[in-house]
């Protein structure tokens, strides 16, 4: 699949990124290690050569994995990774940026980024000066190559852009919740900022295997996802309805119809997590998927079926 360039850097990214939340464990169910490095290793044997993790993902279980599961192909990857809003003081960044290198069993980090705006999930609110000087040093002394956000607002990023080159963000975004178009996504393309969406198949909605009646297993993050919620979900199946003929039409999935909408958006690369090597594979088949305008357009619209009625809180979950 053809490689895209992260920001300003030298960095070239797949337009599929392997999303490696679920192998931390925690807030997931059913989760086996195996089958996630695993999935992995399928992934890149597949094409995707980009790999997402953070500190937090099962305090460091998922970052664990990933190193183990590219350890022999090191300098054929992009390891991308994060460090949490509780670790945003200087040496807070610094340790943490240690940990996860020993983690992933690596002397350099491709992309490091903030997970959270500081004073999430009621931390202490570190001022964004601070922070970026650690995420510049590190950077100067070679231990990650290029820095990031996660979840940032537009005037969050102009912030953090005031202290140090920034050259991705990483926000919820896929058919089925687009509120970064109306913020952050017009000043990330202004500025050459690449975008990394994650949750890009609204964490398995757009697949279309949650049927109306499903339930999730205890400890399932997703019971508070708002696309979930009853009033929510009625229009997401509605929705799906009018796209499997779309999908059907051109011999792909419905994730993969998702996935090739999503990075047909100009600057924009997908996330998607996969829980065993056939899904890894799936998804990076949808890096060459190219949808005619026409597809494109009634895609679009469908989305905006479910889009159209949510609130402006940009938070997905009901945490």
């Amino acid at each position: 699949m053809e490689l895209l360039s992260l920001g300003t850097s030298e960095i070239k990214m797949s337009p599929i990124i392997m999303g490696t939340w679920q192998a931390g464990k925690d807030m997931w169910v059913g989760i086996d290690d195996d089958e996630s490095t695993k999935a992995i290793q399928a992934a890149y044997d597949a094409g995707i050569t980009t790999f997402d993790t953070a500190e937090v993902y099962g305090d460091g279980h998922s970052e664990r994995i990933v190193g183990k599961a590219l350890h022999g192909v090191r300098d054929r990857v992009v390891i991308a990774t994060k460090v949490f809003s509780n670790h945003l003081k200087y040496n807070q960044v610094m340790d943490a940026c240690h940990g996860s290198l020993k983690n992933l069993n690596t002397d350099y980090i491709d992309l490091y980024q903030i997970h959270w705006p500081p004073g999430s999930f009621g931390a202490r609110k570190v001022p964004l000066e601070e922070t970026m000087r650690a995420m510049n040093d590190l950077k100067t002394q070679g231990k990650i190559r290029a820095i990031g956000v996660s979840n940032f607002s537009r005037m969050q990023m102009e912030e953090a852009a005031a202290y140090g080159r920034i050259d991705s963000l990483q926000p919820p975004y896929s058919l089925f919740w687009r509120k970064v178009e109306t913020d952050a996504l017009p000043y990330c393309r202004e500025n050459h900022i690449m975008v990394l969406a994650y949750s890009s198949m609204a964490q398995g909605l757009l697949t279309g295997k949650f049927g109306p009646d499903h339930t999730f297993a205890k400890g399932d993050h997703r019971f508070k996802n708002k696309l979930f919620q009853p009033e929510n979900f009625k229009r997401v199946h509605e929705a799906l309805d009018k796209l499997r003929p779309i999908a059907a039409a051109n011999h792909i999935t419905l994730g993969q119809l998702a996935l090739g909408w999503l990075i047909s958006q100009p600057g924009v690369a997908a996330i998607a997590g996969a829980r065993n090597a056939e899904q890894a594979v799936q998804n990076a088949a949808a890096g060459n998927i190219r949808l005619s305008d026409k597809d494109l357009a009634a895609v679009d619209a469908i989305g905006k079926i479910v889009t159209d009625p949510l609130d402006d809180d940009p938070v997905m979950w009901n945490w």
